[in-house]
């Protein structure tokens, strides 16, 4: 008799699970309060000590501070920057910008992810549709994360909403990740791929899933500061993330207030009218 082959992800008790819920908390509420404090004027430095002092203040440790040097609380990445932005007291907000801020939090040793793109002020109809098209296609991988599913149905899924939506630029070489006891954990998950591939999902394990979608094409060049990641041909881009589990009633979005209710409930009415 055989013992069944363990998956390399790692697998969280139910336990583990709600000590991860407090950390996904965490990072949900401190994105909420930066969404209310972008505008015109503030400065990603603003909003860097606005999210350390929240963090701090509720018991969390921010993730990135310090990570392979990284000197930000969080990543703060303006129109054409995609993501890694180290925040700046010289990087001021302007109308008809759009930022993208990345968020990790430590709550008793477990790790939360999450992202937005929120528009500073008046933000053009083309720019608004791209944060809607990725917002909704990260909804779109997070639905496809439930036990007996393969990890690229995730990519797959992501993919296939972005291409259905118009002729954006899904970003390669970076993607989602494993999340635990470490902020980044295999596997990687990108945000392209055909379905039925990579491992089988299992009740207990944790993704953070992060669709990065350009205006333009999707070709990417690192700037000289090591971290901040530009599109080539200076459009916009925008990226969002959530942490989840996999559940035995499906998806539950650790770093979602709601965990994920509402969104899931849009996804299923869309799919049935």
């Amino acid at each position: 008799m055989f013992k069944r082959r363990r998956s390399a992800i790692q697998v969280k008790t139910p336990e583990q699970i709600e000590l991860m819920r407090g950390a996904g908390l965490l990072v949900g509420r401190t994105l909420e309060l930066l969404r209310e404090a972008v505008k015109p004027g503030i400065t990603t430095m603003d909003l860097d000590e606005l999210a350390e002092r929240h963090i701090r203040d509720n018991g969390g440790v921010p993730s990135f501070k310090g990570y392979h040097g990284f000197t930000g609380t969080i990543c703060a990445s303006i129109n054409e920057e995609i993501v890694h932005g180290i925040p700046n007291a010289g990087k001021v907000l302007r109308d008809g910008d759009v930022i993208s801020i990345d968020c990790g939090a430590i709550v008793e040793g477990w790790h939360g992810d999450a992202a937005i793109t929120v528009p500073v002020g008046e933000i053009t109809a083309e720019l608004r549709r791209l944060l809607e098209v990725t917002e909704t296609s990260l909804w779109h991988g997070l639905a496809a994360g439930r036990a007996g599913a393969r990890l690229s149905d995730m990519s797959h899924a992501i993919e296939a909403h972005i291409r259905s939506q118009g002729a954006y630029g899904i970003v390669e070489g970076y993607g989602g990740h494993g999340i635990g006891t470490e902020m980044h954990m295999d596997p990687l998950i990108p945000n392209h791929g055909p379905a039925g591939h990579g491992p089988v999902l299992e009740v207990g394990m944790c993704f953070a899933v992060e669709p990065m979608v350009n205006l333009g094409t999707k070709e990417t060049l690192e700037l000289e500061d090591g971290w901040t990641v530009v599109t080539t041909d200076g459009r916009s881009s925008a990226h969002f993330e959530h942490t989840f589990a996999v559940t035995p009633d499906g998806p539950r979005v650790l770093t979602a207030l709601d965990e994920g209710r509402e969104w899931f409930a849009k996804l299923e009415a869309d799919a049935t009218s």
